[in-house]
């Protein structure tokens, strides 16, 4: 991350103060200084501002901790024709976003130490928020032989995963579980068996069959995950589902969990707030995996969220390059960007009133960071400054010229968005400031 001077210190007053991890949500000031926070709350400004400080009157804009994305595909190396971190973490500071966690499908595969090095030097000469890599499940995601978990941890890999590939075989994701739970990994999973899935390429059902379109079961999730959490129940491994997005995995999650598997799940923010519908005549922005589901899933997963059986909303970050997206649905890669519509985006289920402001932040920021043994995600004195300075209601609409990603397959191009990022802060820095 770059720029290691001292910032100036820096007061935010009059603000909404939201911090999940002490359950505030409370009218008050923050006071940053030294890159730390020294208060956040309704009691901030007993202590003064430092001599020198900057001052901003938010006039009750909401300050929320900077949100931590725990799925983001970059390109680099191999790829950064489609994204590279620097660009990456510049459309993640414009969201609002200070901590990314970046996917192995690059090329090479994220399976080796120097690998892992690698990205954490180049995240520190160009990226301007945090970023840290997720390592390969297996050696070159062909899922056949386990990666060397102990030594990619202590290079930085924060968690393991296949990425976009689903593990098919079950000796090997038992062996993976076993292996991660000796070094207390976690172990990050996309559940869509291969199999099932096959060259299905939307949800399957009447929508599919209409537009003329191979389908993809729900069964395709929700078998891969029973499986999953089976095994998660045989290792007592740390678990944790990357993108769920039916009503049928929801169930088999509130189980697992019920009898004290140490399973967690994450949902993408298109599959909370898209459906199926959204595909309309053949666009293949909306094209992704799993592949967004009728709205009864959609509605299911919004209150899997608002209940706690979701943990995590990620962006699922996907930059695709012209030539991948510009083809027949079918032909079409799958992927959307998403960093800097992840929050404007999640600020629709509080606008609906389907979930409170308090556990969508937790979902963005506190509880991917503990899943993930991070120290952000907190509004706590003395935690890092990182942070977003948010207008909970600004109108906005989403175009392609506005984004900061090399890719622009947003899914939500044209959308109109309520509520937008006024200023991010890495370590009391400033990484971006609107207008």
């Amino acid at each position: 991350m770059q720029n290691s001077s001292a910032p100036r210190p820096l007061l935010l007053q009059n603000c909404r103060v939201v911090d999940p991890s002490r359950r505030l949500d409370a009218r008050g000031s923050v006071l940053v200084a030294d890159g730390v926070i020294q208060a956040a709350g309704p009691d901030a400004l007993n202590q003064g501002a430092p001599e020198g400080a900057e001052i901003v009157e938010c006039r009750g804009k909401t300050v929320i901790p900077g949100l931590v994305d725990m799925r983001v595909f970059v390109g680099e190396p191999g790829a950064e024709h489609r994204e590279t971190l620097e660009s990456a973490s510049r459309a993640a500071a414009a969201g609002g976003v200070t901590t990314i966690t970046t996917m192995p499908d690059t090329d090479p595969v994220i399976d080796d130490p120097a690998l892992v090095d690698f990205i954490l030097r180049r995240a520190r000469d160009t990226a301007i928020v945090r970023v840290h890599p997720m390592a390969a499940l297996t050696h070159g995601l062909k899922g056949e032989e386990i990666a060397e978990f102990g030594l990619l941890k202590e290079a930085g890999a924060v968690a393991f995963t296949q990425g976009r590939h689903s593990l098919r075989n079950s000796q090997v994701m038992r062996n993976a579980l076993t292996y991660a739970r000796d070094f207390d990994a976690l172990v990050v999973h996309h559940t869509e068996d291969p199999d099932l899935a096959g060259s299905g390429v939307m949800n399957a059902g009447e929508r599919a069959t209409r537009l003329g379109l191979s389908g993809i079961p729900r069964e395709a999730e929700s078998i891969m995950l029973d499986r999953d959490l089976r095994l998660a129940r045989l290792t007592r491994a740390r678990y944790h589902a990357a993108q769920l997005s039916c009503a049928q995995s929801l169930w088999s999650m509130r189980q697992a969990k019920a009898d004290g598997v140490p399973a967690t799940a994450g949902a993408a923010i298109a599959h909370l707030t898209l459906n199926e519908f959204d595909v309309g005549a053949y666009r293949t922005f909306f094209k992704m995996s799993p592949p967004l589901r009728s709205e009864d899933d959609r509605r299911a997963m919004v209150e899997a969220l608002a209940d706690g059986t979701l943990d995590v909303i990620c962006s699922a970050h996907d930059p695709q390059d012209v030539e991948g997206k510009r083809q027949p649905f079918a032909d079409a890669a799958d992927g959307a960007v998403g960093l800097e519509t992840l929050l404007a985006a999640g600020l629709r289920l509080v606008h609906n009133e389907d979930v409170s402001l308090l556990r969508l932040i937790d979902a963005m920021s506190t509880r991917p960071a503990a899943l993930l043994g991070l120290s952000s995600g907190t509004l706590q004195p003395g935690a890092a400054a990182d942070l977003a300075l948010v207008d909970l209601d600004q109108p906005w609409v989403v175009t392609e010229d506005q984004l900061h990603s090399r890719a622009l397959n947003t899914a939500f191009e044209g959308a109109r968005m309520a509520g937008r990022v006024q200023r991010t802060l890495v370590a009391g820095h400033t990484v971006y400031q609107y207008g």
